[in-house]
C-alpha cells in the first residue's frame, strides 16, 4: 500500500487500552476508500490491521510500544510446549464455516467475555454487534472452529488475503483453560495459511513484555516491522518491557 495514493485519517486520542494513562491514537484508511479488499493485503504488509470495516493503525503520541507482527508459516516450528499443545488437544476437530454469529457462537463468546474479560466494554454486545466487529462488508472473513466431541470450544476469527492469514480475534470455552485453546487458535490458524500456501499469518500488534500481548513472542520465527521493514525478532535478556 502506497501511503501517498490512499487517504489516511488520525482519529482523536483515547485511552489507552494497554497502559493507564497514556493516549492512544490510529491511522484509519478513509472509509470510502473504494475497494479496500484489493488494499489490504498490501495493508497487513504496512502493519495495518482490521476492526470492523475499519483498516488502522497505531499511531500514537510519544509511544512506539505496539508493533506489527507476523509469522513466516514455512519457517514455524512449534516449541516443546506448543508441541504438548498439540497433542493434549488430538481429540479436538478443526473446521471454517461463515463469519456468522448463531447462537451456539454468541453462548460461546458470551461465556468467555464474562470470564476473561468482564467490564472491558464487550459486556453487552449483541450478537449484531459481534458480527459486526469481527467481520466486514468488504473482506473475506472467516470463523476457524474448534469442538470437541462435536461442541463449539473455540472460534478463531480469520480474514484471508493473498498476503496471509490475518488473526481478528479469538474466544474460546473459559472452563478449558488446561488445554490452551487461544494457543491451539494460533497453531490451527498457521496450519491453514500452510495449506493454503500462503506466507504469512498476521498477528496484528505485539508489544514487548506486556502480560496481555508478549504470548506472541512464543511463536517462532517471529516476524516484527521496524521502520518500514520486516525483520525477525531475536528474543534476548535485554527484552525487559515496551519500548517507550
Amino acid at each position: 500500500m502506497q501511503p501517498q495514493n490512499v487517504r489516511l485519517l488520525r482519529t482523536e486520542t483515547h485511552d489507552c487500552g494497554y497502559f493507564d494513562g497514556r493516549a492512544a491514537q490510529n491511522l484509519v484508511v478513509d472509509p470510502d476508500w473504494p475497494q479496500r479488499e484489493l488494499l489490504f493485503g498490501d495493508a497487513l504488509r504496512a502493519g495495518f490491521r482490521r476492526s470492523g470495516d475499519h483498516i488502522y493503525r497505531p499511531s500514537c503520541p510519544g509511544c512506539r510500544a505496539c508493533v506489527a507482527a507476523r509469522i513466516p508459516v514455512e519457517a514455524f516450528l512449534p516449541d516443546r510446549s506448543q508441541r504438548r499443545c498439540i497433542a493434549r488437544n488430538r481429540d479436538i476437530t478443526v473446521s471454517e464455516g461463515p463469519a456468522r454469529i448463531d447462537d451456539e457462537r454468541f453462548g460461546l463468546f458470551q461465556r468467555y467475555v464474562a470470564a476473561r474479560h468482564a467490564g472491558g466494554g464487550m459486556d453487552e454486545a449483541r450478537a449484531i454487534d459481534i458480527e459486526r466487529f469481527a467481520g466486514s462488508s468488504w473482506g473475506d472473513t472467516r470463523f476457524l472452529e474448534l469442538r470437541l466431541a462435536g461442541s463449539l470450544v473455540a472460534v478463531a476469527v480469520t480474514d484471508h488475503t493473498p498476503a496471509g492469514l490475518s488473526a481478528v480475534y479469538t474466544f474460546f470455552e473459559p472452563g478449558l483453560a488446561h488445554r490452551g485453546l487461544g494457543t491451539l487458535a494460533i497453531l490451527s490458524q498457521i496450519a491453514e495459511a500452510r495449506r493454503l500456501e500462503l506466507p504469512h499469518l498476521y498477528l496484528g500488534f505485539w508489544i514487548n513484555g506486556h502480560p496481555k500481548m508478549d504470548y506472541k513472542a512464543r511463536f517462532r520465527p517471529l516476524e516484527v516491522l521496524d521502520a518500514g521493514r520486516w525483520s525477525t525478532h531475536t528474543p534476548a535478556s535485554a527484552d525487559v518491557g515496551p519500548r517507550p
